[in-house]
């Protein structure tokens, strides 16, 4: 039965993980990049939605309201801009995640001599684009939903270490539900609006987060198939039911 068990585990694990970039439906686009001071600055956020629609993608911002049929969080890619450092040079560079944060596609450097900031950012991301472009993107109808996904995690947690709790599954039939956003460290957690609600750190166990919620600081943990927002208020112990799908 254990052998039956874990090779499920590892047959949908394969289809999670065998997916390309024309499996996602759309991406999703930051107003804000690690590297910049404000949202949209240079009008960056606007430059990557429109060299994501030029390249065939459907795009949304994070703060725009998405249609339903985009509402399955995992079958959307996350796009973000990283700047390599260089003497100068500016140069930067497109990364596409899944929504668990693992990259899907990296695109190549982009580079620009220019002086002004707003020309070099341009100059460099419209170049990094060129690789992008070169997929030659089409949907091909064939993602993977969150929540086969969600089982294949779950799955190859329990395989994996009897100690770790499994990842609970979420109910997508739950009005408060939260999506998770894959960021730097961990994830933000959003609502339907979609604004962001609480945000989450990573820590060595796959099952528990720092969390931080409207400037409370606590921990997202898993326990019994769910999960728990705990913090402490007047020095007692406060826990709270929070419906995520990762």
């Amino acid at each position: 039965m254990r052998i039956k068990f874990l090779l499920i585990a590892l047959l949908v694990s394969f289809i999670g993980f065998s997916q390309t970039i024309n499996d996602y439906k759309a991406v999703i686009v930051p107003l804000k990049y690690d590297f910049l001071k404000t949202e949209n600055q240079y009008r960056l956020a606007t430059m990557t939605k429109s060299n994501l629609i030029k390249a065939g993608f459907q795009a949304f911002y994070t703060n725009e309201e998405i249609p339903a049929e985009y509402a399955d969080r995992c079958q959307l890619l996350y796009v973000d801009v990283k700047r390599d450092n260089g003497f100068l040079v500016t140069k930067l560079f497109v990364v596409f995640k899944d929504c668990y944060g693992k990259e899907v596609y990296t695109s190549e450097m982009g580079k620009s001599k220019e002086k002004d900031y707003e020309l070099a950012y341009r100059e460099s991301l419209d170049l990094a684009f060129v690789s992008v472009n070169k997929l030659h993107y089409k949907y091909s109808g064939n993602a993977v939903s969150g929540s086969t996904k969600a089982v294949a995690n779950v799955s190859t947690a329990v395989v994996t270490s009897n100690n770790v709790a499994a990842t609970p599954v979420a109910d997508i039939s739950d009005p408060n539900l939260l999506y998770a956003q894959p960021t730097e460290n961990g994830f933000q957690l959003i609502d339907k609006t979609p604004r962001v609600v609480m945000k989450l750190l990573k820590t060595s166990r796959p099952d528990s987060f720092i969390a931080i919620k409207d400037g409370i600081q606590g921990s997202l943990n898993a326990k019994d198939n769910q999960w728990f927002f705990e913090y402490y208020q007047n020095d007692k112990l406060v826990s709270e039911k929070v419906s995520v799908k990762f």
